[in-house]
């Protein structure tokens, strides 16, 4: 996929400019971007190029709360290159969550801990693909997962990346896993995540979210880490293949996106059963 990289300059007093900076990066991620830099002048943030809206974007320079800030920017296409490279390489230390299910690097052999019979070991090798369970958002929905009943249940993730939350449903009992991405790359790497991990009860898809309309079947629980915009957009996907009582987890937005998204999901005949937050950081059950 594409990328477009935005070079923020915020002019502000001193005592304000931390504050400038983290409010722009919400503005910001409400125009579609996902990944942001701090720099000394203001902020580097990345955005997938058919994800970018710039009205919103300008609006909410425009619109800015801190009044006497001036904020601009210049924006232009990254550079196509393995972006994640220097990170695979290093390879990520062991991630324990809730004292059940260790996820490790399954490309270094070096940092596995020692084997415990008291976790559920997961080995993912990231390739370009985003979910190794480091993330808040990751995290979250997997420690969501560990509450829940999902023996022989189907489930459905959405923007699967690595396929770490279909293959942690998978190893928690769940029937039938079925994931897809738009990225060609994350739906290769699910689909030897989950050979790598045992795991043969997962189909993974290319596409967006109009591929679930290409899909038999309804789902117990529909799982989705994206940003909040492309929720906003699919949520009414989601909802169209949900079984009656079924579950739909989301994070990969803020605190400060909730009732919006809250908003919708009444609109939908959702209802919110539990909310978790980390580092603002948030996530949403919501029950049919």
């Amino acid at each position: 996929m594409k990328y477009l990289v935005a070079k923020f300059k915020i002019k502000a007093s001193e005592d304000l400019m931390q504050v400038c900076k983290d409010l722009l990066a919400d503005s910001a991620a409400e125009a579609g971007f996902e990944s942001f830099e701090e720099t000394e002048e203001g902020m580097e943030a990345y955005v997938q190029k058919e994800l970018f809206d710039k009205e919103i974007l300008d609006q909410n320079i425009k619109e800015f709360p801190i009044e006497g800030t001036e904020i601009s920017y210049e924006i232009k296409e990254a550079e196509d290159k393995d972006w994640n490279q220097e990170w695979e390489d290093q390879g990520f230390e062991p991630i324990c969550i809730d004292d059940q299910i260790l996820i490790y690097d399954a490309k270094h052999p070096d940092l596995h801990p020692t084997t415990s019979p008291d976790h559920i070991e997961i080995g993912i090798e990231a390739k370009l693909a985003f979910g190794t369970g480091n993330h808040e958002t990751t995290r979250m929905i997997v420690s969501s997962l560990m509450n829940m009943n999902l023996y022989k249940k189907r489930v459905l993730d959405c923007g699967c990346g690595t396929g770490i939350l279909g293959i942690v449903a998978s190893k928690l009992g769940a029937g039938d896993v079925v994931g897809y991405d738009i990225d060609e790359w994350s739906v290769e790497n699910s689909k030897h995540n989950a050979q790598l991990n045992g795991v043969n009860n997962i189909s993974v898809y290319f596409g967006n979210a109009s591929v679930i309309n290409h899909i038999s079947g309804m789902f117990d629980v529909v799982l989705a880490n994206i940003n909040r915009n492309i929720l906003l957009e699919d949520m009414n996907v989601f909802r169209s293949v949900m079984n009656d009582g079924s579950y739909l987890i989301l994070s990969g937005f803020y605190v400060e996106d909730i009732p919006v998204l809250l908003e919708k999901a009444k609109e939908l005949g959702l209802s919110e059963i539990e909310r978790k937050s980390d580092n603002n950081w948030a996530c949403l059950i919501l029950k049919n």
